[in-house]
C-alpha cells in the first residue's frame, strides 16, 4: 500500500506550523512522511513530540547539499525568511527537482513559483513544481479585498491581532505570555513583510498595522475599504458570496466573526460588513488560524493539487457552513 504513497519531508519542522503540518500528513492516504529536519531535536522520536504521528521516524538534521539525496517527492521547507533559498539551490545543484513548498516570505516575490492562494490564484495553476505558500496575515487581507478590488477608491487600511503562535518559537518580547499578558504589542506599523505581499498580489497599495495579543493561536483583520461608488450592503455581500461560493474553507457570514471561534478550525470566516450611511464605506472583518488556513492547511491544499488528489484530502471540513 505504500507503494502507492508519494514520499514528503519536512525541513525545520521544530515550529508549530511543522507540527500542524505533521499532524495533517499523519492523516492523508496518499502521503508519508519520509524524514523531519530539526537540528534541537534531532535523533528524537516524531511521535514524541506529536502522538497524531504513528511511525517509527526520528528527527533527522541533514545538511543543505543532503536534501536531495533522500528522495522525497515533495519537500517542504518551514525555514525562517532568508533560508529557504540554500535548500532550494542544493537541489538545482543536484538536478533533483521534487515538488517543493516554501513556507516562508522568500519566493512571494518571484513570479517563476505559483502563488498558493488557492481561492483567489486557483486560475493560474499551471502544474508548478515550486509552490510559494502565503502568509497568515496576507491571506486573511486578500480574502477581505480581492471581492472589491476593482471598486476602491483608496487604498485599503488593515488593522491586524494575532495570537503569540505567530512570533515563532524562538524566544521575543512578541511570544513572551508574561509581556503580553492583559497587553497589545504594536510591531512593524508600516512596511510588514504581509503589507509589501498583499499589495504585490492584489496590485493595489494595502497598509496594515499589526498587533500581538496575549492568546496563543488564531488572527483577526479588520479592513476598511473606500468604495468608488455607492453599494448597499446586500451588493456587498452578494459579492462576497459569489467570489467565495463553493469554497469549503472560506465562509461568509453575516456577523463579523470572531478569534475565539476560529481557533483550531481549518477555514477562514469574513464578516462584519458594516456600511457608512453613504454607502462608500465598507468595513470587512475576516479570521482565520494562523497556523492552519494561514500556514499548514492552505499548505495541504497546495500539495493536494500538486499531487493530483482531491483538494481538500486529510483537511477537516466544517461540516456546517451556514452559520
Amino acid at each position: 500500500m505504500t507503494h502507492d504513497k508519494k514520499t514528503i519531508g519536512i525541513v525545520g519542522a521544530r515550529g508549530h506550523t511543522g507540527t500542524e503540518l505533521i499532524r495533517l500528513i499523519a492523516a492523508h492516504p496518499a502521503l508519508e512522511l519520509s524524514f523531519v529536519s530539526s537540528r534541537e531535536l534531532d535523533g528524537q522520536r516524531v511521535d514524541a513530540h506529536v502522538p497524531e504521528y504513528r511511525g517509527e521516524l526520528r528527527y533527522s538534521a541533514p545538511a543543505h547539499e543532503d536534501l536531495p539525496k533522500l528522495g522525497a517527492d515533495v519537500v517542504i521547507l518551514a525555514l525562517p525568511n532568508g533560508k529557504a533559498a540554500a535548500c532550494v539551490e542544493a537541489f538545482d545543484q543536484a538536478g533533483v527537482d521534487p515538488i517543493i513548498l516554501d513556507l516562508s516570505a522568500d519566493y512571494r516575490f518571484d513570479k517563476r513559483w505559483y502563488y498558493g492562494l488557492p481561492e483567489l490564484a486557483r486560475d493560474q495553476w499551471r502544474g508548478e513544481r515550486r509552490i510559494s505558500n502565503p502568509g497568515c496575515y496576507a491571506t486573511a487581507m486578500q480574502l477581505s479585498i480581492a471581492p472589491l478590488k476593482d471598486l476602491l477608491a483608496a487604498p485599503p487600511v488593515c488593522f491586524g491581532v494575532s495570537g503569540y503562535s505567530g512570533a515563532g518559537t524562538t524566544p521575543s518580547d512578541k511570544n513572551d505570555p508574561e509581556k503580553l499578558r492583559d497587553n497589545l504589542m504594536p510591531y512593524a506599523l508600516t512596511g510588514h513583510m504581509h503589507e509589501k505581499e498583499a499589495s504585490f498580489q492584489l496590485g493595489v497599495p494595502v497598509e496594515f498595522m499589526p498587533h500581538v495579543a496575549p492568546h496563543f493561536r488564531g488572527l483577526t483583520v479588520t479592513s476598511n475599504l473606500y468604495l468608488s461608488r455607492q453599494l448597499k450592503r446586500e451588493e456587498v455581500l452578494q459579492r462576497f458570496h459569489a467570489a467565495y461560493a463553493g469554497e469549503r474553507l472560506v465562509t461568509v457570514l453575516d456577523d463579523a466573526p470572531w478569534v475565539s471561534r476560529i481557533a483550531h478550525q481549518h477555514h477562514a470566516e469574513i464578516g462584519g460588513f458594516a456600511m457608512s450611511t453613504d454607502g462608500k464605506r465598507v468595513v470587512v472583518v475576516a479570521t482565520l488560524d494562523n497556523l492552519l488556513k494561514g500556514a499548514a492547511t492552505q499548505a495541504m491544499q497546495n500539495i493536494n493539487r500538486a499531487i493530483g488528489v482531491d483538494e481538500y484530502t486529510a483537511i477537516p471540513l466544517l461540516q456546517d457552513t451556514s452559520r
